[in-house]
């Protein structure tokens, strides 16, 4: 168990432990009774739903638009040189 401090903002640090094992940099909060409940929250709403990667850790993710903003730069300098 974890035990942290809610800041004069409302803040709550979560250890990045638990953050990893998450897997998002989203989480839905909601009470029950006394309690406080933290959950990963991975739903994409609106029109880009269809296009979300799933499954995929975010830096995974980062790098896979990388590389493809990368590739797209490269063909567009390759078509202006002919």
């Amino acid at each position: 168990m974890f035990t942290a401090k809610i800041t004069k903002k409302g803040q709550v640090t979560i250890p990045a432990k638990f953050r990893k094992k998450l897997k998002t940099n989203a989480v839905k909060i909601r009470m029950e009774k006394d309690r406080v409940i933290i959950e990963p929250h991975r739903e994409l709403g609106g029109v880009f739903q269809q296009y979300a990667v799933k499954d995929k850790p975010i830096e995974e993710i980062m790098k896979l638009e990388r590389e493809a903003f990368a590739n797209a730069i490269k063909e567009k300098h390759s078509s202006d040189r002919r």
